[in-house]
């Protein structure tokens, strides 16, 4: 049991609370128990975080899980799971901090039904657990159930009404409610149900609360929810019913603990009140009273909440691999990084580095039941406190930005939104201390147009997504459909012949062609006997030598032939994998009709490429650990015909010598040509090899296994140590059976994604023996400009096109495919080569610039104004003559003309301290120019300008007449 014992001041603690859930699921209920799934998603495009218990369970509703992975074996489930809710659809971000239960991260305590106990099961366990084991009183519980929808044709649970009143419930406590509070949808289609919510009455004393059930009160709370997946909304907005019915159930750990730790705020329950004890003791302000409103002066508690509940997600997020960032939920992360940094900085008062410091109290709430976040606690503190120093050094840069532009702008105008915009979106400048900053310079931001720009932005990330979904129509089965082939028993398709292929006598790959019979067509979203000329489908056959897009590596494409009509090619754009079924694009040339023989051919060419590279991805994989460690993990890989991308964890940026050392481990791997060594093996088997790599991902059981030079027998002994000298991961692509045929492998782009991830892009075969013969003669021509800078030309223009020699390199070192180590070595030359071209120009100016003033002073003779022309090659020349001028006669206000072969004049002036602010150059400049039909600008001090040269004698006139009228 894990009671309350109101009786006493003793109450369960939130890890016994917790315990206790899976406990009685696990030894009572017979519920298999499953870790928590990382908070970054897998496999799911469309979501930022893993925001419920049920997105790694998506699969089994959706019916696309494959036949042989370990996710499909599932029946009964109970897991603690780590949920984050900010940005897209479930977004709490903004909410957080000004109440005392709305959060960021969350833990969704949950069980699951797969195909085997519905509703009766479901709520007799949920009351057992909530009456007997927590031992909540019964008197403050009421539940609700779907109360029906007339538009949809859909009659009220009465089922679920029904079970509650035998289990006991009283009828005043049994509720009905519409639609939008007892329907669960997974999206705008899919899977949905009915569900019944469980409340608690906070205050109790034997009234009765159904009124405020639902009503938003603090004093009646949900605190479990019980769904019944038993429909599909269609996309027509119909309901269908499932196949196969689930229960998904999900009740908040905060919540449930409130309850049963006698308080009225999650932050009053040991999940937090460490965290905010260890927040007083680094701000050393005021303690943390739980206030709210009005009555939470200056915010002082919203900031207790606030950094409370955003270092616990900063903790879960960093530690699952998702880091702050600009795009995604990278950049989500990065704005709760930031706000909970201002919250410590202007309310808190608190030192930099306060957020990191509150990692080893959090990694304590939390650690035992996650312990992934005690293994990277060091990692946490890192990450949190080198962007909590970039944050706050982008906040001093936005301030100058604001400042300066604040000055340049004319008297009563908005504030430029594109400059509004670019603080928010590339420094992460936060809006609202946009928005102070100019409230408190008496300026205004247009609103509407920086949510114009917003509303833009959005669009263009949101429109290949929308793009991809159109494609998803004949190529990814819906859930109605699977359970039609099931129910057909129709099998899956075998798609082992993608694997038969052997090298030939000459060293050729020859990959042997594949028959097969079209058992049956897919198209808008429907199951087809028969596809007209003309008409994109899905073909799904009982066999398949076509590799489906999985596990990283791209498709195959290629084309098929009906063996009664040879002469007639259906090409084959994409393959896909689906619930087992493998679905082969194509645009029917002829009627396609299932049964139809057909005989597959792969593009070789294209094959070949994608398993050159995919071999290179497992050396280079294996590389990366030797070199960097073996702490190194993967992150995610992508490998097409063309090239290879490869994501993994890096505490630092890979040094110019590390990508050396990374390359030469691959050659020398490629230079023994290792036999590579492919089988399938038991899941649990293949999980105990010792340094085996695998990424977070479901594997079918038996999963394949490659391992490069060691035969898969000698890893799979016990206590083998081979796979930690050697590549060896669970893999279903397609790979060489020999290393060699690599041929070479080099690393053409390497950056960091954000900070903890590195990206590396590479090429292999002939493309990277191209791209080091390209980084050779790049080389060459940074030597031969190298050379000609060292020796020091007098002539400014020949100094000048060295240095537009120097950016043209920079620009061309920069984009093409070549070594990254070596790009990076030019690149550091280069820019060297830049400063000193600038220095070099600069100097020779000023020499030039001297000549000219020392020529002009003896001239004019400290009259208090010179006007002239003199010859210039540059306005930069122009101003430094004048500076130098004015330098050596500080009493005198200058303004020179400089008319160019282009029919151009130049301007530029300086006005001596003394007269201002009676004289400003930047009006006597524009006076002048004006004049020439052109344009000037400055400050009161100088300023510089152009015109037309048939102004030119006119202008000077101008500038003496201008000058005396002030002086």
């Amino acid at each position: 049991r894990c009671s309350p014992r109101r009786e006493s001041a003793s109450y369960p603690s939130a890890g016994q609370v917790r315990a206790a859930f899976l406990r009685f699921f696990q030894e009572r209920h017979g519920h298999r128990r499953l870790p928590s799934a990382p908070v970054r998603p897998r496999g799911d495009p469309r979501l930022l975080f893993v925001n419920a218990g049920m997105n790694q369970f998506k699969p089994i509703f959706l019916g696309t899980v494959h036949p042989r992975s370990e996710l499909s074996q599932h029946r009964r489930v109970v897991n603690s799971q780590k949920c984050v809710r900010a940005g897209g659809k479930h977004n709490d971000l903004e909410d957080v901090g000004r109440d005392t239960y709305h959060h960021t991260f969350f833990e969704m305590l949950g069980n699951w039904s797969f195909g085997d106990y519905f509703k009766e099961e479901a709520c007799s366990m949920a009351w057992e657990l909530l009456t007997e084991v927590y031992e909540i009183p019964r008197d403050r519980l009421y539940v609700t159930y779907f109360g029906g929808d007339s538009s949809l044709g859909l009659s009220a649970d009465e089922e679920c009404r029904d079970i509650w009143l035998r289990l006991g419930v009283p009828a005043s406590h049994v509720l009905p409610f519409p639609l939008k509070d007892n329907f669960w949808e997974m999206g705008d289609t899919g899977p949905c149900g009915p569900c019944t919510e469980i409340h608690y009455d906070h205050v109790g004393g034997g009234r009765n609360a159904a009124a405020l059930v639902n009503q938003g009160s603090p004093d009646v709370v949900e605190i479990w929810n019980l769904v019944f997946v038993q429909y599909s909304r269609e996309v027509e907005g119909n309901l269908l019913p499932l196949p196969q019915h689930h229960v998904d159930t999900g009740m908040g750990l905060e919540r449930l603990v409130t309850v049963l730790q006698n308080k009225r705020s999650n932050y009053d329950t040991d999940l937090f009140t460490p965290i905010l004890d260890a927040i007083h003791k680094g701000c050393k302000g005021p303690r943390y009273q739980g206030l709210v409103g009005d009555a939470d002066v200056r915010r002082v508690n919203m900031a207790y909440r606030v950094v409370a509940d955003h270092v616990r997600t900063l903790c879960v997020c960093i530690t699952d691999g998702i880091y702050p960032g600009c795009s995604g939920a990278e950049l989500v992360l990065r704005r709760i990084l930031r706000r909970a940094v201002r919250f410590c900085s202007e309310v808190l008062h608190a030192p930099p580095g306060l957020l990191g410091s509150l990692v080893p109290t959090v990694v304590d709430v939390l650690g035992d039941a996650y312990p992934e976040l005690t293994k990277n606690a060091d990692q946490i503190m890192d990450v949190i406190n080198e962007n909590e120093a970039a944050f706050l050094s982008s906040l001093e840069r936005g301030r100058r930005i604001i400042e300066r532009t604040v000055q340049q702008m004319e008297s009563s105008t908005n504030f430029p939104v594109e400059v509004a915009w670019s603080l928010y979106g590339n420094l992460g400048f936060p809006l609202d201390l946009i928005d102070l900053m100019l409230e408190e310079k008496g300026i205004s931001l247009d609103t509407a147009a920086f949510n114009e720009l917003a509303l833009e932005d959005a669009k263009r990330k949101t429109g290949g997504a929308q793009a991809g979904q159109q494609e998803d129509a004949n190529t990814h089965l819906d859930v109605h459909s699977l359970a039609q082939l099931r129910s057909s028993n129709m099998p899956a398709t075998d798609d082992s012949p993608k694997y038969a292929y052997t090298l030939g006598q000459h060293g050729q790959y020859e990959f042997s062609p594949c028959q097969a019979t079209v058992l049956m067509l897919y198209r808008d979203q429907s199951l087809q006997k028969e596809v007209g000329e003309g008409q994109r489908c899905g073909v799904i056959l009982d066999r398949t030598n076509f590799y489906a897009e999985q596990g990283g590596q791209a498709s195959d494409q290629g084309y098929m032939i009906h063996l009664e009509q040879q002469d007639i090619l259906f090409p084959v754009e994409s393959v896909h994998l689906c619930g087992g079924y493998v679905i082969h694009e194509v645009t029917a040339v002829e009627t396609l009709r299932a049964g139809d023989q057909v005989q597959l051919f792969v593009d070789e060419a294209r094959r070949l490429a994608c398993m050159t590279n995919h071999t290179a991805t497992h050396l280079l994989n294996f590389a990366l650990r030797h070199v960097l460690g073996d702490s190194t993990e993967q992150r995610g890989s992508h490998v097409t015909a063309e090239r290879l991308r490869f994501d993994f964890d890096t505490k630092s940026p890979v040094t110019v010598e590390q990508l050396q050392q990374v390359e030469q481990v691959v050659q020398d791997v490629i230079q023994r040509n290792e036999l590579v060594h492919m089988a399938e093996v038991p899941l649990a088997l293949a999980r105990r090899v010792q340094g085996l790599r695998a990424v977070d991902e479901e594997y079918p059981d038996p999963v394949r296994i490659v391992s490069l030079g060691v035969p898969v027998e000698s890893v799979l002994t016990c206590d083998s140590e081979a796979a930690m000298q050697t590549s060896v991961e669970l893999c279903c692509g397609t790979h060489l059976l020999q290393t060699g045929a690599v041929e070479d492998v080099t690393i053409v782009g390497e950056r960091q994604l954000v900070k903890g991830i590195s990206r590396v892009i590479a090429v292999t075969g002939r493309q990277a023996k191209q791209a080091r013969e390209v980084g050779q003669c790049l080389a060459v021509e940074v030597e031969s400009v190298s050379l000609r800078m060292k020796q020091r030309s007098t002539s400014i223009s020949e100094t000048q096109n060295l240095s537009k020699e120097v950016g043209q390199l920079t620009k061309v070192v920069a984009s093409i495919a070549m070594p990254q180590w070596q790009r990076k070595e030019l690149q550091t030359i280069l820019k060297a080569l830049q400063r000193t071209a600038n220095t070099a120009i600069k100097k020779l100016e000023l020499q030039q610039a001297e000549e000219k003033a020392q020529s002009l002073l003896a001239k004019h003779c400290n009259q208090p104004v010179i006007v002239d022309t003199v010859p210039a090659d540059s306005l930069s020349i122009l101003m430094k003559v004048v500076n130098q001028l004015c330098d050596k006669s500080p009493g005198s206000s200058v303004l020179l003309l400089s008319p160019q072969a282009s029919g151009e004049v130049l301007c530029a002036c300086q006005v001596s301290k003394n007269c201002i602010p009676v004289f400003s150059a930047a009006d006597w400049a524009t006076a002048v120019c004006t004049q020439m039909e052109g344009k000037a600008g400055g400050s009161p001090v100088v300023a510089k300008g152009s015109g037309s040269a048939k102004g030119m004698e006119g202008a000077l006139t101008t500038a003496l007449k201008f000058a005396q009228s002030k002086l």
